[in-house]
């Protein structure tokens, strides 16, 4: 799929969905349990592929700083009227998500859920600051067998690949689970010297 079908894919989609919708209760529960105690006074996050913004609303209403990256502008627009008055704490950016890179800012929290693109896995681990975490959740290969999401190869994590593809982080929760979805999770730290 060519990057501007995938983008009126993704702004197809987003038109159909409800504006506002509760975060992931993996993120909810992550952040109370391993971000929170890190970093209690907030800091700055990645939410990769972050569509109509409501796990940036979830943490820019908790003191943080938050870039926003969506392929979908309607997503993005979607965001921006969802978050109101919190606007200030997030910066929206309509971007081809295959071609991201790390740049010289660092956030302390990468966060991507319900996405996979294994040729930027690298990008992400990069941009992560020493000391920072990584929250990722996706499709695996069970999911095939289920309705909806994603049934390419390409959109689904292998057994064990999620905890593979954070090698050398510290692991702080992984999980596969088979329900309505089947998704691996994984939250890691990465080292101070693991700086690349």
């Amino acid at each position: 799929m060519s990057r501007s079908n995938e983008r009126e894919y993704w702004n197809q989609k987003h038109s159909d969905r409800p504006d506002r919708a509760e975060p992931d209760p993996f993120l909810v529960e992550a952040f109370s349990k391993f971000v929170q105690p890190i970093f209690s006074h907030g800091g700055s996050a990645l939410d990769f592929a972050g569509g109509a913004g409501r796990h940036s609303i979830f943490l820019a209403e908790r003191g943080w700083d938050v870039t926003l990256i969506d392929i979908s502008d309607i997503a993005i627009e979607k965001a921006r009227r969802n978050a109101g008055s919190l606007s200030p704490n997030i910066h929206f950016a309509v971007d081809d998500l295959t071609t991201f890179r790390a740049s010289q800012t660092q956030f302390d929290l990468v966060m991507v859920l319900s996405y996979l693109d294994r040729a930027v896995f690298p990008e992400l681990l990069k941009s992560i600051r020493p000391d920072g975490l990584i929250l990722y959740k996706s499709y695996t290969t069970q999911q095939r067998f289920l309705e909806g999401g994603p049934k390419a190869a390409e959109h689904l994590l292998e057994p064990g690949e999620l905890q593979r593809l954070v090698e050398g982080m510290e692991v702080m929760h992984y999980k596969e689970k088979v329900a309505a979805r089947a998704t691996a999770e994984v939250v890691a730290k990465k080292g101070s010297r693991n700086r690349g």
